[in-house]
Order: structure tokens, then C-alpha cells, then sequence
């Protein structure tokens, strides 16, 4: 038996807030602001972003690393954090999340045409986000109500070790039967995402505007002129650049151009780990 390369997709690993649903990804950011907020430590939402694409708990031990947020958390408690207070604030941020997922549980415009269009590619569409289960089964939930379904869903807390690290991406490979990693393309906002993606041995494509490095609503992002859009895709370009995504487009919508482009270059041998 001898090894082939793939020569098309199988499939389609996305992400959910900021990809999928929550155009801005502000369900899981506001919800860090008001966790601090309720131990009467200041986090902007610019900081809270910071981390994003990490699992939650992970997300909030990284926010208490920093110099200025620890020295808030020591003016108020006298102490930096320590793991037992990132406990305290993880469970805090838990509640009010299950509580708020619906505020910022839409669809991204265009989302569910595009993943159809995927679908009639070939595609079978994995999931994984920074979500654990209990608020990603709130998400999917409500997501279905809006007509989008997944054919597999992984949450950071069903694998040892959630983003940067490959293994939510890599069961979902495992779940969908795909029988070679580089026929998948990873689809995320984030730069843990992205390296998620490269890691597990994946195509990678981050999104530029619809998730959290824009951070802005639907109609924020409309609103911008040429000149605005041209200095954020920068801006937003050069914040990736480190996790070396094979593609940047501005919204999923874009996804299917791209998977046509992926197709020609494993026709010709191309894989995703030598790029």
C-alpha cells in the first residue's frame, strides 16, 4: 500500500462566534468585561479580545498574566491571581454566558447560503470552538433554531487540551472519517485558531472582518470607507501574519473561492504543511 496525496477537500472545520454566528464575536468578550466587573476589577473589552480563539478558563488565566490587570486584581484583593482566582472568575463568567449566548446568537449574513454551497462542493462541515459543552450545546441550540446545523461539534473541554493545540480540529477529522488531514481547511478568526489549524496539519484560512480582530457589528463593518477597511485589513493582516494562515478572507461568504483554489494546488500536488 502506498501513500497518495489527497487531490480535493473533505472537509470544512469551522469555527463558531465571530465565524459562524456573532458577526464581531461579542458574546464571549462582553461576558469577560462583567465577569471581572463583578470581582470590581476593570478589564476593557480591547483586552478581553486579546486571548480570544483560547478555552475559556485558559482565556481568563491569561488576562490575570497581565502586568495591569493583575496589578487591578492586586489593588482590590491584595494579591495576584492565582489559579484558585481564575477558578472563581472562570465560574462566575459561566453563568452569565449561558445566560447571554442568545443576545449574540445570529447567524453571519450569507452564512448559511455559503455553507450549502460548501456542502454542494463535497464538503462535510466539522466544528470546534473556544466554547466548553455546556454553553457550546446552548450555541448549537440555538444556531439549528436559525437553520445551521454541523456535522460534528467539538468543544474545548471533550479534547486534553483545547487551542493552540490541534486535538479539537483532529477529532473532528477522527469523527467525520477523513483520511487525510490535509484534505481539511480550518476556517477560524483567531490566531490560536489558526495555529490550531497548521498544527493538526490543515489548509488554514482566517477571517478578517467578521470575527474578533475587527471586533465590529455587521453594520460597523458596512459603515467603514474604503480608506477605514483598507488600514484595518493591515492592521488585521500583520496580526496573523505570525500564525501564517494560507489564506485571509473577509467573512466565510469568501470561503468557497478559496476551497476552489485549495482543490487546484492538491490537484498539482500542493500540501497544506510544505506551504
Amino acid at each position: 500500500m502506498n501513500y497518495s496525496n489527497p487531490t480535493q477537500l473533505q472537509a470544512a472545520i469551522l469555527d463558531w462566534a465571530g465565524t459562524v454566528v456573532d458577526f464581531g464575536s461579542f458574546a464571549p468578550t462582553q461576558i469577560f468585561v462583567e465577569a471581572f466587573a463583578e470581582f470590581d476589577v476593570q478589564v476593557s473589552i480591547e483586552e478581553a479580545r486579546g486571548p480570544m480563539g483560547m478555552g475559556k478558563w485558559d482565556h481568563i488565566r491569561t488576562l490575570c498574566d497581565q502586568p495591569q490587570i493583575a496589578e487591578r486584581y492586586r489593588a482590590v484583593f491584595g494579591r495576584v491571581p492565582s489559579d484558585d482566582d481564575v477558578t472563581a472568575l472562570y465560574n462566575r463568567f459561566m453563568p452569565l454566558q449561558i445566560e447571554k449566548i442568545a443576545t449574540h446568537s445570529a447567524l453571519i449574513p450569507g452564512a448559511l447560503q455559503t455553507i450549502s454551497a460548501l456542502r454542494r462542493q463535497g464538503l462535510k462541515i466539522g466544528s470546534c470552538s473556544g466554547y466548553p459543552k455546556v454553553v457550546m450545546d446552548k450555541v448549537v441550540e440555538l444556531a439549528g433554531r436559525n437553520g445551521y446545523v454541523a456535522d460534528h461539534v467539538v468543544a474545548t473541554d471533550q479534547t486534553p487540551n483545547g487551542r493552540p493545540w490541534p486535538a479539537q480540529a483532529l477529532a473532528n477529522v477522527i469523527a467525520l472519517g477523513i483520511d487525510d488531514v490535509a484534505a481539511c481547511v480550518k476556517v477560524d478568526d483567531t490566531v490560536p485558531g489558526i495555529l490550531e489549524g497548521r498544527r493538526a496539519g490543515m489548509w488554514t484560512v482566517a477571517l478578517v472582518c467578521s470575527g474578533n480582530a475587527l471586533g465590529l457589528t455587521h453594520e460597523g463593518y458596512l459603515a467603514l470607507d474604503a480608506k477605514q477597511l483598507a488600514s484595518e485589513r493591515a492592521r488585521i493582516h500583520a496580526l496573523f501574519e505570525g500564525s501564517r494562515p494560507h489564506y485571509l478572507i473577509d467573512t466565510i461568504n469568501d470561503l468557497p473561492q478559496v476551497v476552489d483554489d485549495i482543490n487546484r494546488r492538491l490537484a498539482q500536488g500542493e500540501m497544506p504543511q510544505g506551504v
